[in-house]
């Protein structure tokens, strides 16, 4: 052997400065966290702000307790807002401007059926290839390959209500909508789920998008006496028509769509009026352990949840997008696109979150049949 070359030490590790440098970036490029934007446009001010806010804070809440914990695949969970103050007109313009500003890679927690109606009609999450994971809206949104809701659809809430109304007895009843391109339908689903269950229509009362003029309705409603009002509204216009219809003397059983938050309720009706309203849920209740999810939320809002925003049901059914949005990021890989990730939300097949079952197919974007009925104490709280 030659003494030379055994005293020469094999340095298969060397590399020349170029490629030295070239693998220590690749290195920090695999560490560091690369952020998932997540882009909400919805009321943060405004008569809807409450449910705006609310979700938006359940979604955040859940992304912080995620990034606390390393993130999804390395990749870090951002949330980037912008207030439409709930008018349609801005709900767009709000749109391009945060893919313009914040390049998302999902959207999520629009509220509003003109809104999202304007946003369909737009063109422009096919324009973008982006999906928009989870929703709100008081009338029904048809299928879209790009729009996947966390929570049962406005049927199913609609035929929960009737269901139960006809189990007690009660078939005369009342419903009170918002005017609308799609206001046709709702009122021939309504008028199909009761006459399902025995009872019948026997006053429908509207009145104008966007607005809380309820003088109308309220009127119509008075004179037809029905046993109970079925109320397909936002929670301000809830609140506009509780007031007014009691104040008139009105008796009949409200029973309200899970767009009426609780909340705003509370805050603007009187102890008289709030009591015996019933309010259809598409989650689970956020104010009680009542099921492994709703355990786990109460906790994940005492570490990570904003102490301005009061827990509410929006809030669980940001929280549950947020679920959902992680699983398809998790599913997506470690360099998620908005293709791969819409891809991923079509692979969501039956996603258990704790008792709450998410999944998607084609056709079918609702993603949970959800619902049960809550009664609302004079003190505004949930008693069942």
């Amino acid at each position: 052997m030659n003494p030379s070359a055994a005293a020469t030490p094999v340095r298969p590790w060397i590399l020349s400065p170029v490629l030295w440098a070239g693998a220590l970036l690749a290195l920090l490029g695999t560490a560091q966290a690369a952020p998932i934007v997540v882009g909400q446009v919805a009321p943060l001010s405004g008569l809807k702000a409450s449910d705006g806010r609310g979700y938006s804070a359940g979604m955040q809440m859940y992304f912080n307790h995620v990034n606390k914990a390393g993130g999804i695949n390395g990749n870090t969970l951002v949330l980037a807002r912008k207030d439409d103050t709930g008018r349609a007109d801005q709900t767009l313009a709000a749109t391009q401007q945060l893919l313009a500003e914040q390049r998302p890679l999902l959207l999520a927690g629009y509220m509003g059926a003109s809104n999202l109606a304007a946003l369909q009609k737009s063109g422009l999450l096919a324009k973008e290839k982006i999906a928009l994971v989870g929703y709100r809206s008081s009338t029904f949104q048809p299928d879209s390959p790009l729009l996947y809701n966390v929570r049962a659809g406005l049927r199913d809430e609609i035929g929960k209500i009737a269901e139960h109304l006809a189990t007690v007895g009660i078939t005369k009843l009342g419903l009170l909508y918002e005017e609308g391109p799609d206001a046709a339908t709702l009122v021939a689903s309504a008028e199909e789920a009761v006459k399902k269950n025995g009872g019948s229509l026997m006053a429908k009362g509207s009145y104008e998008m966007d607005t809380l003029r309820m003088e109308n309705a309220n009127k119509l409603l008075q004179a037809a006496k029905p046993q109970a009002i079925i109320l397909i509204t936002s929670g301000a216009a809830a609140s506009a028509f509780i007031e007014k219809y009691r104040l008139e003397g009105g008796t009949a059983r409200l029973f309200a769509s899970s767009d009426v938050d609780l909340e705003q309720l509370a805050k603007r009706l009187a102890e008289e009026h709030m009591q015996g309203i019933s309010i259809a849920q598409v989650t689970p209740n956020p104010y009680r352990a009542s099921s492994k999810l709703s355990k786990e939320f109460r906790e994940v809002q005492a570490k990570s949840g904003d102490p301005e925003v009061p827990v509410s049901y929006a809030m669980m059914e940001g929280y549950i997008a947020a679920k959902v949005i992680a699983e398809a990021a998790r599913r997506a890989g470690a360099r998620p696109t908005r293709e791969s990730l819409a891809a991923a939300l079509d692979s969501i097949d039956s996603l258990d979150l704790g008792g709450y079952t998410v999944g998607y197919r084609p056709g079918q974007r609702g993603g949970s049949r959800f619902v049960e009925l809550s009664i609302v104490s004079a003190t505004g709280r949930i008693r069942q």
